[in-house]
């Protein structure tokens, strides 16, 4: 291990403000710049010796090995990272077309939306994996949120909050309690929780990771989908009806040259509102969940 990769090493153990998945995930991709910042000639580096010059190498490098959009906006959300840290997040543009990397999303024809199954469901041996397969239907949440969500903490009068080391990129965000199948809910986490999680008392998330992957496989829920992601596919084209009055088009409704401009401001309105209450904060993802 050289000098930039024990700098970066010490550097992420320092600022933990993330959740563990995410932190290893960014050692992992830091590690890796390191060396090939070493392997294209640039020796003796320290943390804070990062330059333009230093992104550039790098982006042309991934570029040339051809990695996918998706994998090289997450590889700069790191390098970003790494520049804040030193003082120097204007180092790298905001906007990724600046550096030649497309701001696209790739949309399917057809939604991965699921509903979750009664009758699965009960399959589920796991009391705490039951409610958090509940909570990704109804909250919309992601597979690790669902497990860490303490409803002692995140439950609040009209929305639910969720801590920055439950999510993804470490973005706190609040969702609305909508109905009351939603406070239902809550209430039997927090009859089931106390003041603990979905991750029962002696377990670490990482057995009841791989505790949720078997679980939900052996029931046939969200088959091929180890996260049930399908299942935000589902809370997302619930929204969207709510807010609109029509389904989105992954869902039979109708696609965006079909509206009137009216209706196209509504869509967009919904759209921002779905994007921030599922953690993305950016319209365009979207498209992926409701169609376009």
């Amino acid at each position: 291990m050289d000098d930039l990769q024990w700098e970066l090493k010490k550097l992420t153990n320092q600022h933990r403000e993330d959740s563990i998945g995410t932190q290893a995930a960014r050692h992992q991709v830091l590690d890796l710049m390191a060396r090939q910042l070493k392997e294209m000639g640039y020796r003796n580096m320290k943390a804070i010796s990062l330059k333009p010059k230093h992104v550039e190498a790098l982006v042309k490098r991934w570029q040339a090995e051809g990695l996918s959009t998706g994998t090289l906006k997450n590889r700069l959300s790191h390098l970003r990272w790494w520049a804040e840290k030193i003082g120097r997040p204007s180092l790298i543009p905001n906007d990724n077309q600046k550096l030649g990397i497309e701001n696209r999303v790739y949309v399917k024809p057809e939604g991965k939306q699921i509903s979750l199954d009664p009758e699965k469901l009960a399959q589920i041996k796991d009391a705490h994996l039951r409610l958090s397969l509940e909570m990704q239907a109804l909250f919309g949440l992601r597979r690790e949120e669902a497990m860490k969500f303490q409803p002692a903490y995140a439950v609040r009068d009209n929305h639910i909050h969720l801590k920055p080391s439950w999510t993804k990129g470490g973005r706190p965000r609040d969702i609305p309690i909508r109905n009351e199948a939603q406070r239902e809910l809550l209430e039997r986490v927090r009859q089931l929780a106390g003041n603990g999680s979905l991750i029962p008392a002696g377990r670490s998330y990482v057995f009841q990771k791989n505790l949720y992957e078997r679980e939900t496989k052996k029931a046939g829920i969200a088959e091929g989908d180890r996260k049930a992601h399908g299942l935000r596919h589902g809370y997302a084209q619930e929204r969207y009806f709510e807010l609109t009055g029509w389904k989105a088009p992954h869902a039979g409704g109708p696609r965006r040259g079909e509206l009137t401009p009216a209706q196209r401001e509504a869509d967009l309105a919904a759209r921002l509102v779905i994007s921030q209450e599922m953690g993305h904060n950016r319209e365009e993802v979207t498209a992926v969940y409701l169609g376009r």
